[in-house]
């Protein structure tokens, strides 16, 4: 790995936030970097509330998307809540559909079948709506390039509104209403909501007609910090407040979905990490394994034994996708190694009976051994699919774009998208992927990288200073984990191996006229000789509280370690 310094803050802009706060150095130099210079952005950053949620008619087209809901409601018209089968596509829909339902009975979900009828809004589902008399649908975490399919609906007389927070192309979908703040004619004050976002912002529009408050909807925002976590949007502005207010409400008053998939979390407190881990994983692996609709049946579900039954079958499918991504995962590796294509700059696989489920989760496993831009590819009807994720620093999205005369259809993001194409395109896609990429990634993106915040001595780490990190929490893109460089640690001589095959590290540490912190480093087992016989070495670690039998004390992760003599 490389260790970068974040770029280093201005000394005038810490030493001002420094004397408005009456903090350390060390915190306002973190809050500089994370962009917050005044004691009102301090305030708000520390103290989030419902007041700082923008007014959601800010949305280019949301008037017309209420209108058209309440157009809805008083003709007695059958909607349609229609999402994505990820975490953030069914936990939109579970958030619009029950808020709908609330105060109108005639809404249906649906949620493609990821095999069937593959990513977005499909034919089938527009079909649907038209046999069961549906005449609005409403298209959540999807939806932003569907041309063809918003006009096939129109001619079966069923309208679309569309709310989505993907690229939009060069051409709208021509829909009642469009919501999605990356519309470039679009001047609603924050663009990086999760389509679970855009879905809160249409019942907060909807609840501002209906005389509801905001404070009316925060029982929904459970869903929203879910979505917030698993989607891995930038942890600022409406996203910050959104996460840390649903964290709230996960942590005293969650809806019995959510209940029952963290009852088998041992903690006092969950974290946006928990979520990440452990809820979202689970409420994917219905999509993958299964099917979406289960994840809306349980997200929606207001029974807590019911809950319950329904989290065990979705825990089921979790351990198969274990399995699979596993196995899949270890294929893969070795169709790399006995194609000797472990030096290129792009990793592109295909195998036909791989699971479509996990190709998007075997793609980041393989990132982990062959640092680089990856797609891995399976077989789907007459088509090949398959998903890409990237490495820091590199649009994955702009290098297909460039390949797109080989692809059927793709969309996403800068780290992550989906594609299908033909079979016959297979390789002269895989051949223009390599050389895009060859052509526009540095080498430096090609190594992962380490970026800490500063360089600290162990002296300054104390409880005062955890208090104070821990109201940086929720941590998330731009707002991450504070990281710090320690130089010249030494440790106790009792650092020992952890693990069933020793990949983890227990050591204690100290740095000259400090005192020793327990310390552990997951997955760098195999760095134990640097650390033997007293040897000197260098770490990027984090601050955390280790609690043992109700003591609770400071502990250092360690994120990586050097020998400090280079």
């Amino acid at each position: 790995m490389r260790w970068n310094l974040k770029s280093k803050p201005e000394q005038q802009k810490v030493q001002a936030l420094q004397n408005a706060l009456q903090v350390d150095e060390i915190i306002a130099s973190l809050l500089v970097q994370r962009g917050i210079e005044t004691f009102e952005q301090a305030k708000t950053f520390f103290r989030p509330t419902l007041e700082d949620l923008h007014d959601p008619y800010l949305m280019k087209d949301m008037d017309k998307a209420v209108e058209r809901i309440e157009i809805a409601v008083k003709n007695n018209e059958n909607i349609m809540v229609f999402g994505d089968y990820d975490v953030d596509g069914t936990t939109a829909v579970s958030l619009v559909s029950s808020y709908l339902r609330t105060f109108y009975p005639n809404v249906t979900t649906y949620i493609p079948d990821r095999y069937a009828e593959g990513y977005g809004v499909s034919y089938k589902g527009i079909d649907y709506a038209e046999d069961n008399g549906i005449t609005l649908i409403i298209a959540l975490d999807c939806g932003i390039k569907s041309i063809d399919h918003v006009n096939y609906a129109a001619v079966k007389g069923v309208d679309f509104i569309i709310c989505d927070h993907h690229r939009p192309g060069d051409k709208l979908p021509n829909a009642v209403a469009v919501l999605d703040p990356k519309r470039e004619d679009c001047s609603y004050p924050y663009d990086e909501l999760c389509g679970c976002g855009v879905g809160f912002k249409l019942i907060q529009a909807l609840g501002k007609n209906r005389n509801h408050t905001t404070e009316d909807l925060v029982p929904y925002l459970d869903l929203v910090a879910t979505a917030i976590a698993a989607d891995i949007v930038p942890m600022t502005g409406e996203n910050r407040v959104l996460a840390k207010m649903g964290l709230e409400v996960i942590n005293s008053s969650p809806r019995p979905g959510i209940k029952a998939l963290i009852q088998s979390i041992k903690k006092k407190e969950i974290t946006i990490t928990d979520v990440v881990f452990v809820v979202a994983p689970r409420i994917n692996a219905a999509g993958r394994i299964k099917h979406g609709d289960y994840a809306v049946r349980l997200l929606t579900e207001f029974n807590l034994s019911q809950a319950e039954e329904f989290a065990k079958e979705i825990e089921d499918n979790n351990n198969e996708r274990k399995g699979l991504d596993k196995q899949i995962t270890k294929e893969a590796l070795t169709h790399i190694f006995e194609s000797n294509e472990e030096n290129r700059f792009t990793t592109v696989v295909y195998q036909e009976d791989w699971h479509k489920g996990v190709i998007g989760i075997v793609a980041s496993r393989l990132i982990e051994t062959y640092y680089r831009p990856t797609i891995v590819f399976t077989k789907s009807g007459d088509k090949l699919a398959a998903s890409a994720r990237s490495v820091k620093g590199f649009d994955v999205y702009n290098a297909l774009e460039a390949c797109a005369e080989h692809l059927e259809q793709f969309g996403g993001h800068m780290y992550a998208a989906g594609m299908t194409l033909l079979e016959e395109n297979y390789e002269n896609f895989k051949k223009a992927f390599e050389k895009i990429v060859q052509e526009t990634i540095h080498p430096d993106l090609l190594m992962a990288e380490l970026e800490y915040d500063a360089e600290i001595h162990l002296t300054e780490l104390n409880a005062k200073m955890m208090r104070i990190l821990k109201q940086f929490e929720p941590f998330g893109p731009q707002n991450m984990t504070p990281l710090f460089l320690v130089k010249e640690l030494t440790d106790s001589g009792y650092t020992k191996n952890l693990g069933s095959d020793d990949e983890h590290l227990k050591a204690f540490v100290k740095q000259q006229n400090s005192e020793s912190f327990g310390a552990i480093g997951f997955k760098i087992g195999d760095k134990l000789p640097i650390v033997k016989n007293l040897q000197k070495f260098d770490a990027i670690v984090s601050l955390e509280e280790n609690e043992w039998r109700d003591v609770v004390t400071l502990q250092l992760q360690l994120r990586d370690i050097k020998s400090s003599n280079g």
